[in-house]
């Protein structure tokens, strides 16, 4: 979790700290703390223009809420353009689907030696 409080952000892209705030949580298994911060940062931001990553948000946070991992996987595919601006988006997404649906997490090291340790 320390990596993440390294990251930087410029003005303009309030929606992709708003968006690495709640996923952090979510990673977390923390829906509590996302709702609650997606609600207090609406009340407070009334300005908060509804950019593409926001309402994909809101949509992850209500589709969390069942049992709807093909509902999750739409909304990642749909929405892949505003969550590949920031590659620990699909990092964070990738440790909620594995703790909300139980998705197993690529191994990477497995595609690139996976070969190599097969039998012939």
């Amino acid at each position: 979790m320390a990596a993440y409080t390294t990251l930087q952000y410029y003005p303009g892209e309030d929606d992709l700290a708003i968006a690495r705030a709640v996923l952090m949580y979510l990673s977390m298994g923390n829906m509590k703390d996302a709702n609650l911060l997606m609600d207090e940062i609406k009340k407070q931001a009334e300005t908060l223009s509804e950019s593409d990553l926001i309402q994909f948000i809101t949509y992850l946070l209500e589709t969390l809420q069942r049992d709807a991992l093909p509902l999750f996987s739409m909304l990642r595919a749909k929405f892949k353009s505003c969550i590949d601006r920031e590659p620990l988006l699909n990092e964070l997404l990738d440790e909620i689907a594995e703790r909300f649906y139980g998705v197993q997490r690529k191994n990477p090291l497995q595609g690139m030696f996976g070969d190599i340790f097969k039998e012939k």
